[in-house]
């Protein structure tokens, strides 16, 4: 399984040769680092840590400055757990190697997951795509409200039950992207379509 951390930076616009046209994504990523390796016989299962990004050592705290063993201060580090019950080659990582984006080619297929964006606290029409009610027959300052959730001998709204509340905010996966270029100088992948998330978003990219 391949996979990467980067940041999103922006949308664009790729040509074909051909002059077909790809809404697409950029992202930027960067070497990362292996800073722990883990195995069946001590941990139970097959899995690596990876460090990604830089920030000031004074913003992180010493257990995790010690746990990264003078690697370098990371960003973000994110524990990738292999799906071959066989280890799908994680156990010949050794801590410190690095990984970059060689190990992705034009027209691999990916997915791609991350935090969407926040849109705070909104209501059934924009969150659930609810009509709201009719606009003649005497309604008067009801086109975006819920309506009735229903009546009988319910004491308590039932679970799940579709309402205004907060939005966004959720980590979402967008699968089946093509991978359009690589830069590998400016540690720059372009996948098609949109990605989720704001500007910096942190995203995980992964491929079989």
């Amino acid at each position: 399984m391949k996979f990467i951390l980067a940041k999103k930076l922006h949308m664009t616009q790729i040509f074909a040769e051909n002059g077909e046209v790809f809404s697409a994504t950029v992202l930027q990523s960067g070497p990362m680092t292996v800073t722990q390796v883990k195995g069946k016989e001590k941990d139970g299962y097959e899995a690596i840590q990876i460090g990604f990004g830089e920030r000031k050592e004074k913003n992180i705290s010493k257990p995790v400055l010690g746990h990264m063993k003078k690697l370098g201060a990371f960003a973000h580090l994110k524990e990738i757990r292999s799906k071959d019950p066989k280890g799908n080659g994680m156990e010949s990582k050794n801590v410190g190697d690095k990984i970059g984006l060689d190990i992705f080619v034009p027209g691999d297929v990916v997915a791609v997951s991350a935090i969407s964006k926040g849109k705070g606290f909104q209501g059934v029409v924009k969150r659930h795509g609810f009509g709201g009610g009719p606009r003649s027959h005497g309604q008067k300052h009801s086109e975006r409200e819920p309506g009735s959730i229903g009546g009988g001998l319910r004491n308590k709204v039932p679970k799940g039950m579709r309402m205004a509340g907060r939005m966004g905010g959720e980590r979402i996966t967008v699968k089946n992207l093509n991978v359009l270029s690589i830069d590998l100088e400016k540690n720059l992948l372009v996948v098609s379509g949109a990605v989720p998330g704001r500007r910096g978003t942190l995203v995980e990219v992964t491929s079989k």
